[in-house]
């Protein structure tokens, strides 16, 4: 039977690996404020606001949730792994939260202890939140920082992590189909995605089952276009346009689906009705360009060689001035995150680790070009998890 989140085991494998790196640093206690770092160890999701919240993972002792009264009930819906909850009741309140987690800390025997942490601070510090520095109320406690720790760990991926990468780029294809159907001359690109998302996540739902729910996200699916429609398709990190859906136009749709809190990324570049020569034209140098891309994924690459390829391939048709970012990155927990396949980044690639690849031009006031893929690499080179058709024949809207 299909697994839609990460086992219990795998949580407990990641705390004993937190345990290990502790006892070499000969430190007391963990301390993380940071929300994706906390699901990563634990799988409990929760909305970050102002109100503070923190993971403490003693070396032995209770794994502990410090945060809002509000979170109480959620957490032993979501986990077992935390063992304990201590709370308050509202930020700012008559006493700072930060006093009150000062206070659970020393409760906890960690008052002169040494604490590794991702933020000295003590909160990831969102929404305008103010107050003192924890350390500030601990004195006498040694804080180190330790915030490449859990990031770390999740650079490579386990089999379970790419298990549900794998179903997630599953129903990105179903999603992504959806979005290039539904594209109609005279709708806006937001109806389109409202329809493609409701029908992908319905349909998800319905199949999967009652054991699965979306855990870092509102939706299953998220799909639409994020106004990159026509000229706006220049603008790779658009939000929205005030105009409908043209003839003509360069359309690219992005798809995310959350299994287990992790989601694939796909997207791909649609050409509604007959291409222009100019528009063939920079699509098949843009394919061009990720199929060089795929090629360089090989035994002992370096991040910085997939984007060399890229490049290259860009700089031959002498389109290297329309270039806006580089070829990729991380794909798991969150949209972005390490490693970045980028010229500067000589960091080699491993086997497990999870990439978008996703060359691009963009012509100002013209249009842009982008397809995005999830790539696992492997022992030998890749192994693409996205495989939703690529070539303008297959995405062009009649």
């Amino acid at each position: 039977m299909a697994r839609f989140s990460i086992s219990e085991g795998e949580y407990k494998r990641r705390i004993e690996r937190v345990r290990k790196f502790l006892a070499k640093r000969r430190l007391d206690a963990l301390y993380l404020a940071n929300a994706t770092s906390m699901f990563y160890l634990t799988g409990y999701s929760f909305i970050s606001t102002e109100r503070p919240a923190a993971l403490v993972i003693p070396f032995d002792g209770k794994i502990t949730f410090l945060g809002p009264l509000l979170e109480k009930d959620h957490v032993p819906l979501q986990t077992t792994v935390i063992e304990d909850v201590r709370t308050y009741l509202d930020y700012p309140g008559e006493k700072h939260p930060i006093k009150y987690f000062a206070e659970f800390l020393k409760d906890m025997g960690l008052a002169k202890k040494r604490i590794g942490t991702d933020s000295k601070a003590g909160v990831s510090g969102m929404w305008g939140y103010k107050g003192q520095p924890l350390t500030e109320g601990l004195r006498e406690a040694t804080f180190l920082d330790t915030s490449e720790l859990v990031p770390s760990m999740r650079l490579v991926k386990s089999e379970e992590e790419t298990a549900l990468m794998r179903e997630s780029a599953k129903w990105a294809n179903l999603a992504q189909t959806l979005l290039q159907e539904y594209v109609t001359e005279g709708l806006w690109d937001a109806e389109v995605a409202l329809a493609a998302t409701q029908e992908a996540s319905a349909i998800m739902k319905k199949t999967l089952g009652p054991e699965y729910i979306p855990l870092r996200s509102t939706y299953p699916v998220n799909a639409g276009f994020r106004g990159q429609i026509g000229e706006m398709s220049a603008i790779p990190h658009s939000t929205a346009t005030p105009r409908t859906i043209r003839k003509g136009d360069v359309i690219i749709g992005e798809v995310a689906v959350d299994m287990g809190g992790y989601s694939c990324e796909l997207e791909r570049t649609m050409l509604f009705g007959k291409p222009t020569p100019k528009q063939r034209r920079y699509f098949n140098v843009m394919v061009e360009a990720v199929e060089a891309a795929f090629q360089a994924f090989r035994r002992g690459a370096k991040c910085s060689d997939i984007d060399k390829a890229t490049i290259n391939v860009f700089k031959k048709a002498g389109y290297a001035h329309l270039v806006k970012h580089h070829t990729g990155h991380g794909l798991g927990l969150e949209g972005h995150e390490p490693p970045w396949l980028d010229i500067g980044n000589d960091e080699p690639l491993r086997p497990g680790m999870i990439v978008s690849c996703e060359p691009g031009i963009y012509e100002t006031g013209f249009a842009g070009f982008r397809h995005s893929d999830t790539v696992l690499v492997t022992e030998e080179g890749a192994e693409l998890l996205t495989y939703y058709p690529r070539d303008l024949e297959s995405l062009t809207v009649s």
